[in-house]
């Protein structure tokens, strides 16, 4: 049970930093159009951008 919750641990700390780019910029975005999200009001767009932005810049086999 050790190794899963540290795995599930490491999965959770690359998630957070793996997004946290798409959602920071996404954050300053919705802000300078005038709603003011806090980063996990805009945590799940920011998700769907990473997700997007890197299967659409991904290379095909």
């Amino acid at each position: 049970m050790g190794d899963f919750l540290k795995a599930l641990l490491a999965a959770f700390i690359a998630f957070a930093i793996f997004t946290f780019p798409a959602t920071w910029l996404l954050m300053l975005f919705l802000g300078n159009i005038g709603w003011e999200l806090s980063y996990i009001g805009t945590l799940p767009m920011g998700i769907l951008v990473s997700i997007l932005l890197g299967g659409v810049l991904s290379r095909p086999w």
